[in-house]
Parts: C-alpha cells; sequence; structure tokens
C-alpha cells in the first residue's frame, strides 16, 4: 500500500510540474506575442482558457498585452470561452473595449461576449478612454447607455471624468441621462468638473439647460 501511495504522489507531483511548465510557456508565448507557440500549444491540447498565476484567461491576458497575433490564434479556437473573466469580474471584451480594439469586439460579441452585465460594463470601459468607435459598436448591439458599476457610476459619467469631450458629445446625442448621480451623489457634471475637465463641463451644461423645462410664461 505504502508503495502504491508514494507512485501515485510522483505521478501527481510530476504531472503538478508540466502543467506548472505548460502555464508557463502559454504566459510567455502570450508576452512575446509568439503565435507559432501559442498554435504548437494548443495543438498539444493546451487550455485556450488557461490563466496566468493573477488568475487572467489567456486571451484577456493577450488583449491588454495587445499581443494581437496570439489572441487571434486563441479566438480562432473552437474551445475558447469567450467569456472567461479574470479575478475582478473583467471579460475579454471589456478589455478590447478599454483598448479600441473593435475587430476583436466584434469577434468576441458574435462568439456571444455579453454586451451588458452586472457591475462595471464593456461601454464603462470604452467610454473611460474616449473610444468613440467602439461604444458605437457596443450601442449598436443594445448596451444598456445608463449601466450602473457597483458604486452607481454610468459611462457618462466615466466619459466625463476620463474620456474626451468626443465621446461625451457622443452619449449625450445618444440620449445619455444627465441627471443620475452615483453613490457618492455624484453627477456626470460633477465628474468633469472634479477632474478639470473643462470641454465636459461645457458640453454637460448646455445638455442640461437643454433639457430644462421652460419657465412658465406670466399673466399679462
Amino acid at each position: 500500500m505504502k508503495r502504491i501511495t508514494l507512485s501515485a504522489l510522483a505521478l501527481l507531483l510530476a504531472a503538478t510540474g508540466a502543467l506548472a511548465q505548460s502555464t508557463g510557456e502559454f504566459v510567455r508565448a502570450i508576452k512575446a506575442d509568439n503565435d507559432i507557440a501559442m498554435q504548437n500549444l494548443l495543438a498539444r491540447g493546451m487550455d485556450p482558457n488557461t490563466r496566468d498565476e493573477r488568475g487572467a484567461p489567456g486571451l484577456y491576458l493577450a488583449l491588454q498585452e495587445e499581443s494581437m497575433k496570439v489572441a487571434q490564434v486563441l479566438l480562432a479556437s473552437p474551445r475558447l470561452q469567450p467569456e472567461a473573466r479574470n479575478a475582478t469580474d473583467e471579460s475579454p471584451l471589456m478589455m478590447a473595449a478599454l483598448k479600441g480594439q473593435l475587430d476583436v469586439a466584434r469577434r468576441l460579441i458574435a462568439l456571444g461576449a455579453d454586451v451588458n452585465k452586472p457591475g462595471w460594463t464593456p461601454l464603462h470601459y470604452a467610454a473611460s478612454r474616449g473610444q468613440v468607435p467602439m461604444m458605437a459598436l457596443l450601442l449598436e448591439e443594445h448596451a444598456f447607455i445608463d449601466a450602473q458599476s457597483p458604486n452607481g457610476t454610468t459611462p457618462l459619467m466615466m466619459a466625463a471624468g476620463f474620456g474626451s469631450p468626443e465621446a461625451v458629445k457622443y452619449l449625450l446625442q445618444a440620449g445619455a441621462d444627465t441627471a443620475m448621480r452615483n453613490q457618492k451623489g455624484m453627477s456626470a457634471l460633477d465628474f468633469a468638473r472634479h477632474y478639470q475637465r473643462p470641454d465636459a463641463v461645457q458640453l454637460l451644461t448646455q445638455a442640461q439647460r437643454a433639457q430644462m423645462p421652460a419657465a412658465p410664461r406670466g399673466q399679462w
């Protein structure tokens, strides 16, 4: 019995070591954007959804590193899980939205990636970087324009504080709600003022004035 137990333990240790080595090769292939190495790993049975030491799935990591040749290899794998998320619930589509990787976003959506999800969404991420073409794609795919993060922050607030005037203008024209406030009581205009974004302040001020009901006329 003791020999069998030791033998089984030895096999387990060997398998664990082999897995760690394969995972290391997988991550190195991503960071080097080595598509040939990745193709070889997948051909040997490597899971395209393998995670790095921080819990990031391969495709998320490839998009974060802008290793686009490897990203295309992973996207082509029939075993890819397009909604595999990292430890903080970020999806590959969220990273593609942040980076403005339109072709990848279209591919992920076609594969079933979630445009809308609880908490932070791809639209929040696109708005935070002023990625207007990405925002347009997401809204075309029925992204909720006033989606709220865990603390109630909307894409318009992210655009106002961190994005670009063009992103703010686009969301306003698409119908984003300027009156919404997050859990700290901040509106999109408050974000623009707090982060010293004068162009966004002007756009949001004008939008709020345009939305105000006309004052009733006095009796003559």
